[in-house]
């Protein structure tokens, strides 16, 4: 917003009902120029309605993949050069679709902004979505093919080869977020995942912190630990595991180092897995802690893990929770999804996440 703008704004932020005559005067401007200006930041999503209503910030906009998550579980012990025999399911998945439909599950408002083609493997993601997330700000694109991700895991559930097709999502510039303007301007936060291109995320780094939005930024794998924006001072969380950091920062480094680190390049606060070993979460440099990791007998099934922790710890957040048990939410639901075998369990809700962390307390 010009000057004139942030002054018009904030008028009508303490008097949504003021005329615009009185605006005219409080700015020493005409009223067709007060009118001109309240156009103007109707059409960016600033204002709405009649009397000038401000826009309320209040849904999750998680940015990033949504695709077909396509797994092969090995019977016997993977052989490579010859057949195996597998049993093969089919689920709706991508980092920023998982986490928007575990938040949609805790009762949270959520808005999926991705891209598709117009196919069928996007009808079946749809179809799986709509109920806990809201879709209508979805691109489809002609050319190209909705991604998809194929896990083969072997006999005890670990993951062998992950294969992505996601070059569709290569089509989330900045330009396509200049559309959906209005739509991050009214975000309680923006999430975004690292499957977006670098420039877009340097673009969300920037809009956030001139806007006051906390942002989120979910890695996916230590390749794309590159696309970080340069400027992490408009980061509000990092959350991310310890070989992904170290792909970032150099190996050699303890996971508190690590913490540590992230914190120095200017993010607000950091949370890092590192497996069995627990996690470590940093909102200060005197306030890092460690979380210990749930002791399972038996995985069922890692996919999703990942995406059900993050998507826990944004839901502590909100809630105001202090590190230490956002860190302890995320590690419970990451443990429960583990021990089930489809990538959001379908049994969370925010009453069950509650009896899920007072069972493993």
């Amino acid at each position: 917003m010009n000057p004139n703008e942030q002054k018009l704004f904030q008028l009508i932020k303490k008097d949504p009902y003021i005329s615009q005559q009185k605006l005219a005067e409080a700015l020493g401007l005409s009223r067709s120029s007060v009118a001109n200006l309240i156009s103007g930041l109707m059409k960016r999503g600033y204002i709405r309605g009649k009397a000038y209503v401000l826009n309320e910030k209040k849904d999750i906009i998680c940015i990033g993949g949504a695709n077909v998550d396509r797994k092969f579980y090995a019977d016997e012990s993977l052989q490579l050069g010859t057949s195996n025999p597998v049993t093969t399911t089919q689920n709706a998945g991508g980092v920023a679709r998982n986490i928007a439909e575990n938040l949609g599950r805790l009762d949270m408002d959520t808005k999926l902004l991705t891209v598709s083609g117009i196919d069928k493997d996007w009808d079946f993601i749809a179809e799986v979505s709509e109920p806990y997330m809201n879709l209508e700000n979805i691109t489809q694109f002609t050319e190209a093919s909705t991604g998809s991700y194929t896990a083969v895991l072997d006999s005890s559930g670990d993951l062998v080869y992950g294969l992505a097709d996601m070059d569709i999502f290569e089509l989330m510039t900045p330009e396509w977020l200049h559309i959906h303007m209005p739509v991050l301007l009214q975000a309680k936060c923006i999430l975004a995942d690292l499957n977006c291109p670098k420039d877009t995320l340097d673009f969300l780094s920037q809009f956030a912190g001139y806007h006051q939005i906390p942002l989120i930024l979910i890695t996916v794998s230590a390749p794309k630990m590159a696309r970080l924006p340069e400027d992490l001072d408009g980061v509000t969380w990092v959350i991310t595991n310890k070989a992904e950091s170290e792909a970032y920062f150099d190996s050699g480094f303890s996971t508190r180092d690590l913490a540590a680190k992230w914190l120095e390049s200017g993010v607000s606060n950091v949370i890092i897995t590192n497996g069995k070993d627990g996690a470590v979460i940093g909102a200060g440099p005197d306030d890092i802690h460690h979380v210990s990791a749930v002791k399972t007998e038996e995985i069922v099934d890692v996919t999703g893990a990942g995406d059900a922790f993050s998507a826990a710890v944004v839901f502590a957040w909100l809630q105001g929770n202090g590190p230490g048990d956002i860190a302890w939410t995320g590690v419970v639901n990451a443990t429960k999804t583990l021990l089930s075998p489809y990538t959001v369990r379908p049994e969370l809700t925010a009453s069950q996440l509650q009896k899920d962390l007072e069972e493993l307390s």
